[in-house]
């Protein structure tokens, strides 16, 4: 039942206790404070959003965006680097309502959220890419999760504790910066593509710190990480975020032992999802392999009102792909990849 409403405000989801409220209540990683502010802090974002109260004043829905003016134009994004931004609503009608600020004016507007949101029905949207998504429930019994997990995943987890894969969890800033390495490496040489600065995961890092709500995970091979993985978690559900490895050690298995590892640690910890985030339908080799982890799918759309950025220079994006392509070339050494992602990332959102 949709509860009556009187009023919205525009708060800054950051900050405003009423925006923490309703994320707290039923948003997802990627619309709770500590990750808005890591990422607008990294790129020098101003955040949005607008909240609907009831009558009480207890807050009942909400949409966050961030306005980006650079040189690709101007665009509203809801939000900007992340999986998916759902709108924090119930129902169709608080949607209606919240959204008019965040549609309003002449600026294109992106959103990604599960197909089930009210926003995906949303008439004023069209359907710009699809991803799939995946999570794993964890509220059974370790020994039934594991028997659930394809035959496939459970040889892979075997191989890798024959082989002596050691994974470690960790919180520190070391462990941070060895991923990000792993990071670069694989964006690189498997994607061709540059690599989030290490200031966006160290600030990442420190938001979730002090709840205790990130785990770095480390694949050893006689020391040595060979593979890694980020983990955040927000309210009973733990996010696998960003991963990374290397191809001559994949036959080790070090990926399948990073998620047995973190599967235990937030079973453990009485956490009920596993979060896969989102896979390109281009990749069906990674949508497999999140399947094979007794996983549910679902679809993550991309909606665009308004189209392409308003003031978009012609042959930005063609100019944006060869200078990764550049930067990204074999004989480019990886520290000079990083900094590259560091300077320019903030135009792939």
């Amino acid at each position: 039942m949709t509860i009556a409403m009187t009023r919205t405000l525009r708060v800054d989801p950051r900050i405003d206790p009423l925006w923490a409220a309703l994320a707290g209540a039923d948003g997802s990683l990627f619309t709770c404070p500590p990750w808005i502010d890591a990422v607008c802090g990294t790129y020098g974002f101003h955040p949005s959003a607008t909240v609907a109260v009831d009558g009480a004043g207890r807050p009942v829905g909400g949409v966050a965006w961030v306005d980006v003016r650079d040189l690709r134009g101007e665009r509203r994004l809801a939000l900007p680097f992340c999986d998916r931004a759902d709108p924090i609503v119930p129902d169709a009608d608080t949607w209606e309502q919240v959204s008019s600020d965040a549609l309003d004016g002449d600026l294109p507007v992106t959103l990604r959220c599960l197909e089930g949101s009210p926003a995906a029905a949303d008439p004023r949207f069209t359907v710009s890419g699809e991803a799939a998504w995946h999570s794993t429930d964890l509220d059974r019994p370790l020994e039934d999760l594991r028997a659930a997990f394809r035959p496939q995943t459970r040889r892979n987890i075997a191989t890798a504790e024959r082989a002596g894969v050691e994974v470690v969890l960790r919180d520190d800033q070391e462990a941070m910066t060895e991923y990000h390495r792993l990071h670069v490496g694989l964006r690189k040489r498997k994607y061709r593509l540059l690599a989030q600065p290490l200031d966006l995961f160290e600030r990442i890092r420190q938001a979730f710190l002090p709840a205790d709500a990130v785990r770095i995970g480390l694949a050893l091979v006689d020391g040595r990480p060979v593979a890694g993985a980020v983990y955040l978690v927000w309210g009973d559900t733990v996010y696998y975020k960003f991963g990374a490895s290397e191809a001559e050690s994949l036959r080790l298995r070090p990926n399948d032992a990073l998620h047995w590892r973190l599967i235990r640690w937030a079973h453990a910890r009485g956490l009920r999802t596993l979060d896969w985030g989102l896979s390109d339908l281009d990749q069906p080799g990674l949508v497999a392999y999140k399947r094979n982890w007794a996983s549910r799918e679902g679809r993550i759309r991309t909606l665009n009102a308004g189209g392409r950025p308003r003031g978009e220079p012609a042959g930005i994006g063609a100019l944006l792909a060869e200078v990764t392509d550049l930067l990204t070339d074999a004989s480019v050494p990886d520290a000079v990849s990083e900094r590259a992602g560091a300077a320019l990332y903030r135009y792939f959102c």
